[in-house]
């Protein structure tokens, strides 16, 4: 019993952590989106 608690802990753990790096990534593709955007417009004018 004690083993499948800690398992479900486990589980737990690991899925909210990799909802933040998946958060991350998005939020680092998001600026680098703006990035370009912002230096193509540069370059255009």
């Amino acid at each position: 019993m004690k083993r499948i608690i800690a398992l479900v802990m486990l589980a737990s753990i690991l899925s909210l952590c990799g909802c933040e790096c998946m958060s991350g990534f998005g939020r680092d593709v998001q600026h680098m989106g703006q990035w370009i955007e912002r230096t193509s417009e540069d370059i255009r004018n």
